[in-house]
């Protein structure tokens, strides 16, 4: 059974979703036949970060709010990563562009390392303050996971995954994915946000029940907490 995941490493839903979908999956009885796959998107294609900005001078920007309020938005954040074992750490968090940090999981993907890879970026950005956006950082953390650096820099460099990216983006435009993160079972069912992991499972044992090698029309199961362009709803 498929399980194709649009996410952005820069979502902390993202990383609360990724927690919650996990959840489900250890519980679930058939967990060895499930395939999860890893997609490209990105929130802010165009962000340029502004070096001394905290994260949440970011999101108040980009949300049109204070600084103030950004900070609130980031405490709300980082409670409900809590309730699943994550400890944000927003005031250590570097503002970053993901484009680079999305081809590093495309090259872990090539290794059978992409799941520990959006691990580790994930990881890295919200619980250790580290720039993914650095070539450098991705390249460290690459190795981290298993990957070659000389390889890394090398693929990161030449922008082998870059049309790799943008596929993954392609994709989302076409099966109507607004915001991340968005989850798809068999190419049949939709879960739009980090859903409580209850739904999940039931999705789970829904689909597998169903399997079948068709691809109908994508069904919404649910919408929740996600991340968009314009920023996080809360």
């Amino acid at each position: 059974m498929k399980v194709e995941i649009w996410s952005d490493v820069v979502c902390p839903f993202c990383y609360i979703g990724k927690r919650k979908f996990e959840n489900a999956l250890k519980d679930f009885a058939h967990r060895d036949e499930v395939e999860v796959l890893w997609h490209s998107f990105e929130l802010t294609p165009d962000f340029e970060p502004i070096p001394g900005e905290s994260i949440h001078e970011s999101l108040a920007k980009k949300k049109g709010v204070s600084a103030e309020e950004g900070r609130k938005m980031s405490d709300y954040m980082t409670t409900a990563a809590k309730e699943v074992g994550l400890d944000y750490q927003f005031d250590k968090t570097i503002p970053a562009n993901t484009f680079l940090a999305h081809q590093l999981i495309h090259l872990g993907a090539h290794h059978g390392r992409q799941d520990a890879t959006k691990e580790r970026l994930l990881a890295a950005y919200y619980l250790e303050g580290q720039n993914i956006g650095d070539l450098d950082t991705l390249v460290k953390l690459g190795t981290e996971v298993g990957l070659e650096a000389a390889e890394s820099r090398a693929a990161l460099t030449a922008g082998t995954y870059a049309e790799a990216v943008r596929l993954d983006e392609y994709h989302a435009q076409q099966i109507g994915v607004r915001g991340v993160p968005f989850f798809v079972f068999e190419d049949k069912y939709a879960v739009s946000g980090a859903q409580p992991s209850e739904l999940f499972a039931e999705v789970l044992e829904k689909v597998y029940d169903e399997f079948k090698p068709t691809k109908p029309a994508l069904t919404m199961v649910a919408n929740g907490d996600a991340c968009g362009p314009e920023g996080c709803e809360v």
